[in-house]
């Protein structure tokens, strides 16, 4: 089995999931008493917020670089950071590497695929769904993603930071999610990511009435597919 190295913190509420999903899927996949092989460098992530809205992503994708440098020299064959929006300085991260970054957006976009859909309605903070770093990916997958109107973008944002992030889970914010979903359904969407590792809290994939990607649980997917693989 092979070690990962994960950077967390980012929220430390899905970090949390992250942990369990990776290890309840080596058991699954090998039986018995078996589970992950993991190292984890767990961010604080008030300064690492502080950054993504001061639009200093050269700091931030400078601290994660270093985070995955560490968890390579302790040992991690691979990299997860375990968030979405941080995935705007992966390439930041790859190159402070020489083990392979397993993209979060790489995996989501597979998941789609193999699902043949072709327009998600892209669910994530403000960051996520409105800069290129993100969509860009899932378009050279041949995907068309959709993002919700500006005052659908701002709500999820806040919900997001100002509630999962911190543990909040309100059924007001739940359904107000799910209004954003039935609107992108009326557009044209034929399923839903979601882009934001924390939504999976709020939401239950089979309730929201359109195909779902979780991309955490697409990318703790991939990487067990890296974890378990046979040697060549």
């Amino acid at each position: 089995m092979r070690r990962l190295g994960l950077i967390g913190g980012m929220s430390a509420e899905s970090t949390t999931t992250y942990y369990q999903l990776l290890n309840q899927g080596v058991r699954a996949r090998l039986g018995g008493l078996h589970s992950a092989e993991l190292l984890l460098w767990s961010v604080d992530f008030a300064p690492i917020a502080q950054l993504q809205a001061a639009g200093d992503w050269a700091t931030a994708g400078a601290r994660l670089a270093q985070a995955a440098h560490v968890l390579e020299r302790a040992g991690a064959e691979a990299i997860l950071i375990c968030a979405n929006t941080m995935h705007l300085v992966a390439d930041n991260v790859a190159a402070a590497v020489s083990v392979p970054l397993i993209h979060i957006g790489d995996a989501t976009a597979q998941a789609l695929v193999d699902q043949d859909l072709k327009r998600p309605l892209l669910l994530a903070t403000r960051f996520t769904m409105e800069e290129a770093f993100y969509r860009d990916r899932l378009e050279s997958y041949g995907l068309q993603p959709m993002i919700p109107g500006e005052g659908a973008r701002e709500r999820l944002h806040a919900i997001i930071y100002d509630e999962l992030c911190q543990g909040v889970i309100d059924m007001g914010s739940r359904t107000a999610v799910m209004a954003i979903i039935e609107r992108g359904r009326a557009e044209g969407a034929d399923s839903v990511i979601f882009g934001c590792t924390e939504l999976g809290l709020l939401l239950e994939a089979d309730g929201v009435g359109l195909p779902v990607v979780d991309s955490a649980l697409a990318h703790v997917n991939a990487a067990l597919d890296f974890a378990l693989a046979k040697p060549a």
